[in-house]
């Protein structure tokens, strides 16, 4: 992506999709799921029927600020789109997609909550410059240095009894059969998703599965992650950005520190 249109396209992209800045992008495909621990019909890895976490206890249980070194973790929800009927597609084996992608529930869930999780970044030595002071090349990467923050929608939702592996499946069967895209409505723009990939999951919980997602607008090409994870009754999903990397085509993920926390505050 050219860095010239590459700040208007993922702006354009960003804008489109999720109004508290977020990229989306269907293209690259499903993760690895996690078949060390083999789930009962019951949902679980135990045997025994899942019992879903309220509404209140899952607020207790998803990351909040402190819990991660290095983020900034945003509870109001106010970034976030509402509810389900704020995303739309007409290809529905992909709307558990295209939920995850918005921090809301990937199916029909008990209860669900989201945060916002935003990288801390220490201001570069080009910060305290005078824009005058500043090369054409070197005010080009202090923008894409300041747009290089990583930014992740993490989601969770509880289910009873087989809800959560039923869930999970939808998501590990919507990353194949939406391989090559879909189209998606969210938050009233119309966007298009050309490619879901699947790449390496962390291989946390009882299951899990990661993808990326690519999107265009006209020449530009936006490239976000996507993991969800289910452990026992619940289901984990976690959406990441990082604009000024993906302007440069360098490659980045869902940060391994924010599942690793998520999943302890679940045992």
């Amino acid at each position: 992506m050219k860095r010239s249109s590459g700040v208007r396209g993922a702006a354009t992209v960003t804008v489109g999709v999720l109004s508290f800045a977020l990229v989306t992008g269907c293209g690259g495909g499903s993760g690895d799921a996690k078949g060390s621990k083999e789930p009962s019909a019951s949902g679980t890895s135990g045997g025994q029927a899942a019992k879903a976490l309220s509404a209140a206890e899952l607020k207790k249980a998803i990351i909040a600020q402190g819990d991660v070194d290095g983020y900034k973790v945003d509870a109001s929800g106010k970034q976030l789109p509402k509810s389900k009927d704020q995303i739309k597609s007409s290809d529905t084996k992909c709307l558990p997609l295209a939920y995850a992608m918005g921090g809301l529930a990937p199916g029909d869930a008990t209860a669900a909550t989201a945060v916002m999780a935003t990288q801390e970044k220490k201001p570069s030595a080009d910060a305290s410059k005078s824009l005058e002071d500043l090369s054409e090349g070197e005010v080009a990467d202090s923008l894409t240095a300041a747009m290089s923050l990583n930014m992740t929608v993490v989601g969770l939702s509880s289910y009873d009894g087989e809800g959560a592996a039923r869930t999970f499946k939808s998501v590990s069967d919507g990353v194949r059969n939406c391989s090559g895209g879909f189209p998606l409505a969210m938050q009233g723009t119309d966007q298009k998703l050309t490619g879901i990939t699947e790449e390496k999951s962390s291989g946390t919980g009882d299951e899990s599965v990661a993808f990326t997602a690519v999107s265009k607008q006209g020449g530009d090409v936006a490239t976000t992650h996507v993991e969800v994870v289910r452990q026992g009754g619940t289901i984990a999903t976690y959406y990441t950005i990082d604009i000024g990397l993906m302007m440069t085509d360098k490659p980045y993920a869902v940060p391994a520190d924010l599942v690793k926390a998520q999943a302890a505050k679940l045992k």
